[in-house]
C-alpha cells in the first residue's frame, strides 16, 4: 500500500508560497505564526511560510514533551533562522498552565476519558497561545494539517490544532508532505521520525492511535473516493479500509461545517 508522491515539488512549492503571500497581503497582516512540534508537517509549513519573506514566528509550546520532540523542533527552528532572516522564534512552556488546568477541573474515575480529554486540552491551550501571539504581532495562525488528517480521518483536535486561520498543506497527502520536505531540505531527523501528535506524554505514534500507517490511510482514502466498499477487499486491505471508514464517519463533526438550526421565516 506504500504510496510514492507524484507531485511536482518545485511547482507546488512556488504555488503554495504565492498563495500564502497573496492571502497575507489581502488580509493586511504582517505574516504567520506557527506551532513547531518537531514533526514533518510543521517543519514543511513553516518553511513554506518563511519563503514568503513575511514575518514568521515559530513557537515551541512544550507540555511534558519528550526530549526527542523538543530537540527536533529546536534543530528545525535553528536551521530555518539561518536560512531566512524573517524567521524568529519563542518558547512558551505551557506545562505549568496545563497542570493548573488539571487541578481546577472536576475529577472522574474514568481514566480513558480523562486521558483523551486532557490530550485535547493540550492542543487547545496551544491554540490559545498561538492566537495570543498572533494578536500581539498582527499575524495569521498557519495550520499544519495534511489532507489525510484534515479531510480523511479527522485526526486533529477540534478548536485545538484544528483552530487556524489558513491551511497551506491541507490539500497534500502525507506522502506529498514528505516529498516536499525532502525538496525543502528539512532536517533528516524529522523526515525519519515516526509521526506522533505528542499529546499523551508517552511514546505512542500516530499509527498506534489510528491502527494504520499514513500510507495505508492514503490508499484507503483514495479507494473510498473511487467508490470502493469494504466488500471489495480482504485481509489487511479490508481491515485498513474499515479503519478509515470508521474514523471518517465518527469524525465528521470535525470536518463538516458547524450545524446551524435555521428558524423558518414563518416563525420570525
Amino acid at each position: 500500500m506504500a504510496k510514492k508522491s507524484t507531485i511536482q515539488t518545485e511547482k507546488v512549492n512556488t504555488h503554495i508560497v504565492e498563495w500564502l503571500k497573496n492571502y497575507a497581503n489581502s488580509a493586511k497582516v504582517n505574516g504567520f505564526v506557527i506551532g513547531i512540534s518537531g514533526g514533518v508537517d510543521s517543519a514543511v509549513t513553516s518553511t513554506l511560510c518563511a519563503q514568503t519573506g513575511l514575518k514568521v514566528l515559530c513557537v515551541e509550546m512544550p507540555i511534558h514533551q519528550a526530549e526527542s520532540q523538543v530537540s527536533r523542533a529546536k534543530e528545525h527552528i535553528e536551521q530555518l533562522k539561518k536560512r531566512f532572516p524573517n524567521v524568529s522564534n519563542v518558547q512558551t512552556d505551557l506545562t505549568e498552565t496545563f497542570e493548573s488546568f488539571k487541578s481546577a477541573v472536576p475529577k472522574t474515575d474514568d481514566d480513558a476519558k480523562v486521558s483523551l480529554a486532557l490530550a485535547n486540552t493540550r492542543a487547545r491551550i496551544r491554540m490559545t497561545s498561538l492566537y495570543y501571539l498572533a494578536g500581539l504581532h498582527g499575524l495569521l495562525v498557519a495550520g499544519t494539517g495534511n489532507k489525510v488528517e484534515d479531510f480523511g480521518v479527522g485526526f486533529y483536535t477540534k478548536y485545538g490544532d484544528g483552530g487556524v486561520d489558513l491551511s497551506p498543506i491541507a490539500d497534500l497527502m502525507k506522502s506529498d508532505v514528505y516529498a516536499l520536505g525532502e525538496f525543502l531540505e528539512i532536517p533528516q531527523s524529522i523526515l525519519t521520525a515516526a509521526p506522533t501528535d505528542g499529546l499523551f506524554g508517552d511514546n505512542r505514534t500516530d499509527e498506534d492511535q489510528l491502527g494504520a500507517s499514513y500510507d495505508e490511510l492514503e490508499w484507503a482514502m483514495l479507494a473510498a473516493e473511487s467508490g470502493k466498499t469494504a466488500g471489495d477487499f480482504e485481509g489487511r486491505e479490508k481491515s485498513v479500509f474499515e479503519i478509515y471508514k470508521r474514523l471518517n464517519t465518527s469524525n465528521k463533526h470535525k470536518m463538516d461545517p458547524i450545524p446551524v438550526c435555521i428558524i423558518p421565516k414563518t416563525l420570525k
